[in-house]
């Protein structure tokens, strides 16, 4: 997986990676608030969950500690990072700067 994800964030097309568990309640919030970026940006962004129990050195390079925690990547580059739920409002405002 860890080769599979540098591949995948190394586009010129920006990521958002959300980090989740599935016994995290707050996480459950994310899927309709990471829709509504999906619909608003289309394909000018890829959005792509990262569980954290399964994927524990990916969790671990890029030191997630609490979850969920949203990563935006463009060119391998970490951009711009969030932890918590946000309105989808304020996400867009912050992803916007890096598309």
């Amino acid at each position: 997986m860890h080769d599979r994800f540098k591949n995948i964030i190394n586009s010129d097309k920006p990521v958002l990676v959300d980090f989740y568990a599935d016994w995290c309640a707050p996480c459950k919030k994310m899927p309709p608030i990471l829709k509504e970026i999906k619909d608003h940006f289309k394909d000018n962004i890829r959005i792509i969950k990262v569980n954290v129990d399964r994927n524990t050195v990916i969790a671990s390079k890029y030191r997630i500690q609490s979850i969920p925690t949203l990563l935006l990547f463009r060119n391998g580059e970490l951009k711009w990072q969030s932890s918590g739920v946000h309105p989808s409002h304020v996400l867009r405002q912050n992803i916007q700067a890096y598309l």
